[in-house]
């Protein structure tokens, strides 16, 4: 098996990074907090101390961190990816970014002689640890034949796209649309609550119709149970809305409802609730509690 290094091991990192682990791979791991990494090593995993580190023992190295800051500043700085990168090594980068970010990395990598692949994901925390990950590819795609182990240990389906750009602007396309549903789903289920009707009812209807999904369940019955222990946390929804809303702007496409969502994510933010899971936007739409 190639042996592979895996950066980041946040809420999605650490089970995908397990995953690999699990499925007999070599792994390498960094974080930028050490101790988030404690439970890859006591399953095998060998702990390094920058990304440079990570790739200079790894054929490919998997990347997943929170926004396109973080993932430049892994690449980028002094003891960084690029540092490490060369001929015969891999870089899969499973951030979500923007095209132009993704796009400066890919370019940095290739000039230095290695292979790059963006490969966002479509799937929350219990997805990651289930190995039920939607990846979303672009780039080299002679890296794909290296990488693909390690994507069928985190996900269940992996779709090459293209040149490097085209998985970030499905990714944002996604997570837009995802955005959007929560919007329409927190105002459907605060109307609803307002004209004196049982959110159970609406939830219970809307599976019933073609309106169902298992996104308005799974959300709408944490809403309605003020649970909001975060899978995906809200902080990054809007970071993704607004890079959608940006791609919009790059394209010249209206993006009415996706902007708007971005508006009431802020605001949801803005008033605390950014570290809670993006369910938690529905807070910005109830009345303020007596």
């Amino acid at each position: 098996m190639a042996k592979y290094g895996f950066i980041g091991s946040g809420l999605m990192g650490n089970p995908m990074a397990m995953n690999l682990i699990k499925a007999g791979h070599q792994l390498t791991v960094y974080n930028r907090d050490a101790a988030k990494c404690k439970n890859l090593v006591e399953a095998g995993a060998t702990q390094v101390s920058t990304p440079l580190e990570v790739v200079a023992a790894a054929d490919v190295t998997y990347c997943m961190v929170s926004d396109p800051e973080a993932a430049m500043a892994v690449c980028f700085s002094p003891h960084g990816v690029i540092q490490g990168v060369g001929s015969g090594k891999g870089y899969v980068d499973m951030s979500t970014v923007d095209p132009q970010t993704a796009e400066k990395i890919g370019i940095s990598i290739q000039a230095r002689g290695g292979e790059y692949l963006e490969a966002p994901v479509s799937g929350t925390v219990q997805p990651a640890r289930d190995g039920q990950l939607v990846i979303m590819a672009a780039g080299d795609e002679s890296l794909m034949k290296r990488a693909q182990a390690g994507f069928d240990a985190m996900g269940k389906k992996t779709v090459f796209l293209g040149e490097i750009g085209a998985a970030s602007s499905m990714k944002l396309t996604v997570n837009m649309m995802m955005g959007s549903m929560i919007t329409a789903l927190s105002e459907g289920l605060t109307l609803a609550e307002a004209s004196g009707l049982k959110g159970e009812d609406l939830l219970d209807i809307l599976a019933a119709g073609a309106l169902a999904c298992p996104m308005f369940q799974g959300k709408g019955s944490a809403m309605l149970a003020n649970n909001f222990t975060a899978n995906f946390p809200l902080k990054h929804l809007q970071k993704d809305l607004r890079l959608a809303v940006q791609l919009g702007d790059h394209h010249r496409v209206p993006l009415a409802n996706a902007a708007v969502s971005n508006e009431v994510a802020k605001r949801a933010c803005q008033i605390g609730l950014e570290n809670d899971d993006m369910c938690a936007i529905v807070q910005a739409l109830r009345p303020p509690q007596a």
